[in-house]
């Protein structure tokens, strides 16, 4: 299977957005053919040492260019060689992956934290209500002004540089939002939080779970997380984040 999705991608930028923070869009027609908000792509690194892809979630879908946009954070090697990427490089990705959010709702709260915020990007470009951008962050912002042609965005930092200070919890209650749907995509203790917030205010919410895969296609089992219901593939509670996931309903998963 990974065999037959695995393809060669020439890289048409790349660059820095902010402080580690880069912005990479590929050359990718096989990828944005199927591609949806919330999927990712695996990329694999050209040094032989690495032998596991890097999971990247989509940013951006351009299905007329035949070009897919990754957001990415240097987190370690892997992330740092895709850094140091050119123009017409070649490299070897895989996907769509995973299953994305599915499009529902009349007026919508679309909640980022840190490296969780680049999907909701395109979720933003295809969702069809109205919609509220809430985006967290440490300290440095990025992407911010490219959700503003989507709908209002509101902003919380752990410092109180920009926004609200404190959490995206913090910076919903701040400015009365309400909605019928929450998206979501960013650590599991945000997630947390959204989860309680939605449970509380009666709000169906969709989770996009960020979690360290290995194979990214739901054969290893290294990114299972809790389930309610028993999975018919290990046969215990349990979802594999990568094949199952990353999206899902805040009352299929345990967090």
């Amino acid at each position: 299977m990974s065999a037959a999705m695995k393809k060669i991608a020439l890289v048409a930028e790349n660059r820095m957005i902010a402080e580690d923070i880069y912005s990479m869009w590929l050359n990718a027609p096989d990828i944005t053919e199927t591609a949806k908000p919330g999927q990712f792509v695996s990329l694999y690194c050209n040094n032989g040492s690495r032998l596991l892809p890097r999971p990247i979630s989509i940013c951006e879908i351009d299905k007329i260019q035949g070009r897919v946009r990754l957001v990415y954070r240097i987190a370690g090697k892997g992330t740092k060689e895709f850094a140091g990427l050119k123009e017409q490089d070649q490299i070897e990705a895989m996907g769509p992956l995973g299953n994305g959010f599915t499009l529902e709702g009349k007026k919508a709260i679309l909640i980022g934290g840190g490296i969780g915020i680049p999907p909701m990007l395109e979720l933003a470009k295809q969702l069809d209500c109205e919609k509220q951008m809430v985006l967290g962050y440490r300290d440095i912002t990025f992407l911010e002004k490219e959700f503003e042609t989507y709908g209002k965005v509101f902003i919380s930092t752990e410092d109180g540089s920009k926004g609200v200070k404190g959490n995206v919890i913090d910076a919903i209650k701040a400015n009365g939002l309400e909605a019928d749907i929450i998206f979501a995509c960013g650590p599991t203790p945000m997630l947390r939080g959204v989860k309680a917030y939605a449970l509380e205010h009666g709000i169906t919410a969709q989770l996009s779970m960020e979690e360290r895969m290995a194979c990214g296609i739901g054969a290893c089992l290294g990114c299972i997380c809790k389930s309610k219901e028993v999975d018919h593939h290990s046969n215990v509670k349990n979802k594999r984040v990568c094949k199952d996931g990353p999206v899902f309903y805040a009352d299929e998963v345990e967090l």
